[in-house]
């Protein structure tokens, strides 16, 4: 186990603004945000009665791309950047289950995570996990620490969940990908998903927009899609989270509002 990163001093915790973390928490009840949080995450819900549901099952098909990547795919190593805030069924704890040694990255950007990532630096005696406090668009800053903890030689799972939706521009979030894996070595992973378009997204992200809170933005398939460019798109594709891959013998769920993929680097 690691302690989180201590390079730089943690900005301070701006509880009159909204941050996309402690907005997921609230909607999926936990405790760790504020009352601006709560005011966005109801606006949310009212526009976008599923969202909960939408955010439940992202963390599902984490848990499903993890196990594949860990069990299926023998992946030691997980950089899993917009980690949030710890909640069942981590990156580490899926990984570990599978991969006793599997060494995990932990990075976002909201100190109220940093506070919390002691829940995220539990580890089996033979793997390591550890937090750094960096923003995606830092991809130099983010992997000279990495590498602190990952062996660059070695394939790695890039986890991007929920986090590419914070870049304006469809083309800038595929490119910040682009260079995150160009830094990877062969055989290593991209597993990302993200808020599809639709009527009620797109409403949704007009709400969360005007409260203040670092705008979301929603993409179509196609764009979600290009984040993997160069890439081998595992099948099913880039699908509904809740279509990719689900458990044999458990019903299917309806499709929701998060569209996924899970692809390797050549």
């Amino acid at each position: 186990m690691s302690e989180p990163d201590s390079t730089h001093q943690p900005p301070l915790i701006d509880t009159t603004v909204a941050h996309s973390a402690r907005v997921t928490d609230a909607l999926l009840g936990g405790t760790a945000h504020y009352e601006a949080d709560r005011e966005v995450a109801e606006h949310f819900r009212a526009q976008f009665p599923g969202v909960a549901e939408s955010f439940v099952a992202s963390r599902d098909f984490l848990g499903r791309a993890v196990r594949y990547l860990a069990r299926d795919a023998g992946i030691r190593q997980f950089l899993d950047i917009g980690t949030g805030l710890p909640t069942e069924n981590n990156t580490h704890e899926v990984a570990q289950r599978y991969q006793h040694d599997a060494a995990i990255v932990y990075v976002d950007n909201d100190p109220v995570v940093l506070l919390h990532s002691q829940a995220l630096l539990t580890s089996t005696p033979e793997g390591t996990t550890t937090y750094i406090e960096r923003d995606l668009s830092d991809v130099a800053g983010v992997l000279e620490l990495a590498w602190r903890t990952l062996d660059r030689t070695q394939p790695v799972a890039l986890m991007l969940l929920g986090v590419l939706g914070h870049e304006p521009s469809a083309d800038r979030a595929a490119e910040l990908v682009a260079a995150y894996m160009a830094e990877l070595a062969p055989g290593s992973y991209l597993v990302t998903c993200d808020t599809g378009r639709s009527e009620e997204s797109l409403a949704a992200q007009a709400a969360y927009a005007a409260s203040g809170a670092v705008p979301y933005y929603v993409r179509t398939t196609e764009e979600i899609g290009a984040q993997a460019r160069g890439l081998e798109i595992l099948s099913p594709g880039v699908v509904s989270v809740t279509q990719w891959r689900p458990d044999p013998g458990m019903p299917v769920l309806p499709r929701v509002d998060q569209t996924g993929l899970v692809a390797r680097k050549p």
